[in-house]
């Protein structure tokens, strides 16, 4: 709808600090879980949870325990590991322990699985598109259990070129949708590139969850490249190790060649 203004009311109104804004709140006696000692600026919706401001905006400060809403501290997680089985069809979640869900239950299940382990929590520091350094804390619980299961199944279905080519993809899509370029064909062709590649994951990931690490445990596909007979270290009949000599030899010659004109001008 090109036609239709944006009004955002951070650019209309006259404030011009999270203090102000508290003070507003508190003139027209409008309840708020922000304070002057918890002046956090957050933002949720179902995929995370963010925090910035207040003690955040000194990087030499270390998040304190009221930062975080959403995820257990590592240290106060479970003594044991829990595991989750993620079944996939072409890239998309069919199931959760062999259970079928919807994608918003889905991630609603996850989110709670892995709050519940401490999984998810990041301190970063990035580059806006203005310039200037931002810190920000992030809990993204059930993301993170989905995206490493993703990536674990896609070790095993793509070939090097594919998995490399998919990588790119991913980090071009991320810039295209931070700067707001969603309405564009470049986001299309992405997004095309995108279903064409899902479309071998198909596939079973087993993830462990212990103190907020996320482990790949167990992985299987019909599509899967990986194979016992070309991977063993026993003997075998696939692989002949005289053979690399000759692979070195080709693959090193521009290397050489480069060597012997240094040689010659030296």
């Amino acid at each position: 709808a090109p036609q239709l203004t944006v009004i955002a009311p951070w650019r209309e109104w006259q404030f011009n600090s999270r203090q102000s804004l508290l003070d507003y709140l508190a003139e027209k006696k409008v309840p708020t879980t922000a304070s002057a000692t918890k002046i956090y600026s957050r933002d949720a919706n179902l995929w995370h949870i963010s925090h910035e401001g207040g003690e955040l905006e000194n990087p030499w400060c270390e998040p304190s325990d009221q930062v975080w809403m959403w995820t257990k501290s590592p240290e106060q997680a479970p003594d044991h590991a829990a595991y989750v089985e993620l079944s996939f069809e072409k890239g998309e979640l069919s199931k959760i322990n062999g259970h079928d869900v919807a994608p918003v239950a889905a991630i609603e299940l996850l989110n709670e699985i892995g709050s519940e382990h401490g999984v998810g929590r990041i301190d970063i520091v990035e580059n806006r598109l203005v310039g200037m350094k931002s810190r920000g804390c992030y809990e993204t619980p059930g993301g993170t259990i989905l995206m490493s299961a993703l990536k674990g199944l896609e070790a095993l279905v793509y070939d090097r070129a594919s998995l490399k080519y998919r990588e790119e993809v991913g980090q071009e899509f991320a810039q295209l949708v931070y700067d707001g370029r969603w309405f564009t064909p470049l986001k299309e062709a992405l997004l095309a590139a995108a279903t064409s590649l899902a479309d071998q994951l198909t596939g079973d990931v087993v993830i462990k969850l212990y103190k907020g690490n996320v482990t790949v445990a167990k992985r299987r596909s019909p599509n899967s490249l990986y194979s016992e007979a070309f991977a063993t270290f026993e003997g075998d009949e696939v692989y002949n190790q005289k053979d690399a000599a000759g692979f070195i030899r080709l693959y090193s010659l521009a290397s050489r060649i480069r060597a012997l004109h240094q040689q010659q001008k030296g």
